[in-house]
């Protein structure tokens, strides 16, 4: 997972609105986030499995 640096850098305002990087609050990833729920696929995953994000359910058919 991500350093205390890397989200500490992360929380910085860049120089331009380009390079803002966006982590999953929970870990601090930032390959594979989730824009509508602020988490990493991992993360997100894992809550939804616990029943912790109200409305999204395991999917079975």
């Amino acid at each position: 997972m991500a350093t205390i640096a890397k989200i500490a850098k992360a929380k910085k305002k860049p120089k331009f609105p380009s390079r803002k990087t966006l982590r999953c609050f929970r870990c601090g990833r930032k390959r594979g986030y989730m824009r509508d729920f602020n988490l990493c696929r991992i993360c997100f995953r894992e809550a939804a499995n616990k029943g912790l994000i109200p409305g999204i359910m395991k999917s079975s058919w």
